[in-house]
């Protein structure tokens, strides 16, 4: 393990620590990690401000709801149509006071990344938040990054831009990881342990998994997420993701990253030292604890999110992955170490066929068959310091298409 370059994520490093009110972006506000940031941040208004919103576009109410109670001075819709919806609802909330200013478009919240602010929250889901990291970064702001994505697509263009401790990790498994990095030197890190609930489906053979539905899919046993990123930890390609995102993250090799099961998601993940110990970042389930880290690094938010009762007897467990009937994470390490467009591939295909399934047009076994097919007839990534942009999204056009073509191909089969 080499000491350079620098980890993006270093909790040595406070990046531009700020004393007093922090004015933060919140991108992605009205999806799961955005509704939570924003209620942490009305409970500490004394820390924080919000001072622009965006959203895809789709829960306008929401949104002008949000603007109204923050008071911000901008809000931007990825979808235009939305719009005249967005307008109508904010006037709705601010009767015959000045309406925020209004951006529309897929370039929106790329542009509200750069704006004036402390921190810029990137709670989009999907790699379609890669341009707003990068602007962001570019601009020099602190990163709360809880869209995993933009950094698995565009690890080598994050990399480039990205100073030594500018992002803050906010999935609960990376914001663990961090904390429990502060308590050591990063030459005694000997292993990252990235724990995993096993999702609905922990215990199952891959025969047993041929029929379940989204509805099973859907039903979590911790954690209350948005569809996508619940369907991803059922077949655990979330997991996968995150061993290619600690990897970017904090510098460390494919082989000292492994990850663990652990059914009560109350060890968000660990750090073994060289010395024998194991430091492991627990509380109960609650995102609004990685997102406080993610906001108010290096300080802490005092009553951010529930702590243990330990009053009360609980049993933790700890499970070696089954990675015949979960492939996924063996698939994303490949992807991870062929690095260039491959994770972009990886990622792009799997968001394609996790649609197909909520859809009823493929079954849940299809989802890493036809990812690991994709990722297959990519070959050889582009790769090193000559990737942009345009690689990364003419690979993932080329891997959506494919993935829906090899979905369709999968229905007709079965029907026939």
């Amino acid at each position: 393990m080499s000491d350079s370059p620098a980890p993006l994520a270093d909790p040595h490093i406070a990046f531009d620590p700020a004393v007093g009110r922090r004015d933060v972006v919140v991108l992605g506000s009205t999806g799961s990690i955005g509704t939570q940031a924003i209620d942490l941040v009305l409970r500490n208004p004394d820390r924080f401000r919000v001072t622009a919103l965006s959203a895809a576009g789709g829960r306008v109410e929401l949104l002008a709801e949000q603007a109204r109670r923050l008071r911000v001075a901008a809000v931007a819709v990825a979808r235009e149509d939305a719009v005249p919806a967005l307008r109508e609802a904010l006037a709705a909330q601010y009767g015959t006071e000045p309406l925020p200013e209004i951006l529309a478009g897929p370039d929106a919240a790329t542009e509200l990344a750069a704006s004036p602010c402390h921190t810029v929250l990137n709670g989009i889901t999907g790699s379609i938040g890669l341009a707003p990291t990068l602007a962001a970064l570019e601009a020099g702001r602190t990163l709360a990054l809880a869209n995993k994505e933009s950094l698995i697509v565009g690890g080598p263009l994050v990399k480039a831009i990205a100073k030594p401790g500018q992002i803050i990790p906010v999935d609960s498994e990376h914001a663990a990881l961090f904390q429990a990095l502060a308590a050591g030197k990063r030459a005694d890190v000997r292993k990252l342990v990235v724990t995993a609930s096993g999702g609905p489906f922990r215990g199952r053979t891959r025969s047993e998994l041929a029929d379940v539905t989204p509805a099973d899919a859907l039903a979590h046993p911790t954690w209350a997420m948005g569809p996508v990123i619940t369907v991803n930890s059922a077949t655990l390609v979330n997991k996968g993701l995150e061993v290619i995102e600690a990897h970017l993250l904090y510098d460390i090799p494919f082989s000292r990253i492994e990850v663990v099961v652990h059914p009560q998601s109350y060890v968000h993940s660990m750090v073994e030292f060289t010395d024998g110990s194991t430091l492991a970042q627990a509380t109960p389930p609650d995102m609004r604890g990685p997102i406080a880290i993610g906001l108010g690094w290096p300080e802490r938010v005092p009553g951010a999110a529930p702590a243990f009762d330990w009053s009360k007897a609980s049993t933790w467990e700890f499970f070696p992955l089954d990675n015949d009937a979960f492939p996924s994470v063996g698939l994303a390490r490949h992807v991870g170490e062929l690095g260039g467009t491959a994770p972009a591939v990886f990622n792009a295909a799997n968001e394609e066929c996790v649609d197909a399934f909520l859809a009823g047009r493929l079954p849940f076994s299809g989802i890493m068959e036809t990812v690991t097919e994709v990722v297959a007839e990519h070959g050889t990534p582009r790769a090193g310091t000559s990737l942009t942009v345009s690689d990364v999204l003419e690979a993932e056009t080329w891997a959506r298409a494919r993935a829906r073509e090899l979905a369709v191909k999968a229905t007709a089969e079965a029907r026939a």
